[in-house]
């Protein structure tokens, strides 16, 4: 059986040995009794996993995402209600909130996407918490929840933002994926997802995993602040690339127009290694050659 030879091979590479007692197979529910029988066989192992989770997070995501990750919102809940029973000052609450409620999630963010819904229910659950008193239920929400994320020194409490938290997560592990590109995961996610190309022009594909989905969620952030550096210019498209140093267009704004010139290599003098001044002048208006000339050629 091919996947037996793949764990062999595992072990005798690794030096180590599965525990065939404390492992477990699972399987789509359409296969069929008669072979789940014989993986089984094939494999040593009598169990199936009837786990939704393996070490914190989902097995496998549905069609449900908010079921899926609808265990994140029950383990703050739990907390919470514990909490109602003592009795808390606001600094011991803030305390609670930031340090455990808003913790609970961040294994989970910085693999997947864990849906707005699910997001903005947790925040209303904190909202409804740090609102609440202790000798009744009476609550009056005296500022919005937009308000009290902010930073303390523009008037709000420091709480959790989960939304821009989760997509800075996975934005993370996009970031990791290029700077760490001969990893195991890495080189796996290239195979299957952008085998010819750069992460950063990976497109969604059809039954892709809920894991990559979240990852390419996450490159949104990443493009929006990535700029190049240049170096010799020869891997930059002057027209499409995010090169140029302004804060709400990284991208030349001059209409390309019937230019020729398509990398930046081409604006540098090669004899002198650095801008063809004269040149820049001339292909682009005023506001996008002051920013090119203002870059240093490394």
């Amino acid at each position: 059986m091919q996947l037996q030879s793949i764990l062999d091979m595992y072990e005798s590479c690794s030096g180590q040995v599965i525990n065939r007692e404390k492992s477990a197979v699972m399987f789509s529910k359409n296969t069929g009794d008669a072979y789940r029988v014989a993986v089984k066989r094939a494999m040593h192992t009598k169990k199936e996993t009837v786990n939704e989770r393996y070490l914190g997070l989902p097995v496998s995501v549905g069609q449900s995402k908010t079921k899926t990750f609808s265990y994140l919102k029950e383990r703050v809940w739990k907390r919470i209600q514990g909490w109602k029973e003592k009795m808390l000052s606001r600094a011991g609450k803030e305390i609670l909130i930031k340090a455990v409620a808003q913790a609970i999630p961040t294994y989970a963010m910085g693999c997947f996407d864990i849906t707005k819904s699910l997001r903005n229910q947790i925040s209303s659950m904190i909202a409804r918490f740090w609102w609440g008193l202790q000798d009744n239920e009476h609550k009056i929400h005296w500022l919005s929840w937009e308000r009290l994320v902010q930073p303390k020194e523009k008037g709000g409490l420091g709480f959790q933002d989960i939304h821009s938290f989760n997509l800075a997560m996975l934005a993370k592990q996009g970031w990791r994926i290029i700077h760490n590109a001969e990893t195991v995961c890495a080189r796996l996610l290239s195979a299957k997802y952008f085998p010819h190309g750069n992460i950063l022009d990976a497109k969604p594909k059809r039954n892709m995993s809920y894991t990559w989905r979240s990852i390419l969620q996450g490159l949104k952030l990443v493009k929006k602040g990535l700029i190049w550096r240049i170096r010799d210019g020869s891997s930059l498209n002057i027209w499409k690339d995010a090169w140029v140093p302004r804060s709400w267009s990284r991208q030349v704004i001059t209409p390309r127009g019937h230019s020729v010139l398509t990398r930046v290599s081409n604006l540098i003098d090669p004899s002198t290694g650095t801008w063809d001044e004269e040149l820049v002048k001339e292909i682009f208006w005023e506001e996008d050659a002051e920013l090119i000339l203002s870059l240093t050629v490394h």
